[in-house]
């Protein structure tokens, strides 16, 4: 359980590093969470600094998803070995869940961070890419069909989570659990956008756009 433990804080550590921290700092100390929604995710990123500037928040935060579940659950920590007394479905989706934790409530910033979107694509291309590029496919028709960012995150992984359910049961329960907590998550993080959205003022995807 040494070995369950240090990878989930390691994972947890990894999602709390910010991609639109790390690349305001290259571009000379922008902080994204004094602009726009306050939101350090990629579409206040989008809204506030254009799309290349998302496009790089967007690289590191799917990327530590990946990497997450690609590295962590098989290297020694600390030479302690890999313990064969453990799960390692368990610990690979223990790891995937830090990752996405550390993303929401990054220890670095304040526990103030993103709603977990782009670290879970991450994570779901390195588990599972033919699901993943469904639920990209998902996302954007929902952006095409209402312009709603967050609606189509909260589409996207509530309709990975009820996929894996009707396709994969019960063989695949470490993943159902693990997409239907994560779905869970996301609706939460996008409670807000939810007020928005029934209150009229959620703003849409055509209107995010902003040079540079």
């Amino acid at each position: 359980m040494i070995e369950l433990g240090l990878k989930f804080t390691a994972a947890y550590l990894i999602g709390s590093v910010l991609g639109s921290l790390v690349v305001g700092y290259i571009r000379g100390g922008v902080d994204i969470r004094k602009e726009g929604s306050g939101n350090p995710g990629g579409t206040n990123a989008l809204r506030t600094h254009g799309w290349l500037f998302a496009l790089w928040v967007m690289v590191i935060d799917v990327g530590k998803g990946v990497v997450a579940v690609f590295v962590l659950p098989t290297i020694e920590v600390f030479g302690l070995g890999v313990d064969p007394t453990v799960n390692r479905e368990l610990v690979l989706y223990a790891v995937a869940f830090a990752a996405i934790l550390g993303h929401v409530y990054p220890l670095w910033h304040d526990f103030k961070g993103g709603k977990g979107g782009a670290t879970a694509i991450g994570i779901i291309c390195a588990l599972e890419p033919q699901l993943a590029i469904a639920i990209i496919v998902i996302w954007l028709a929902v952006i095409g069909f209402t312009g709603f960012v967050g609606l189509a995150t909260m589409t996207g992984a509530v309709a990975a989570a009820a996929w894996v359910g009707a396709m994969r049961l019960p063989e695949d329960m470490g993943l159902f659990g693990f997409t239907t907590i994560v779905a869970l998550l996301i609706v939460f993080t996008h409670r807000s956008n939810i007020r928005r959205m029934r209150d009229g003022t959620e703003v849409r995807m055509g209107r995010l756009r902003r040079g540079g």
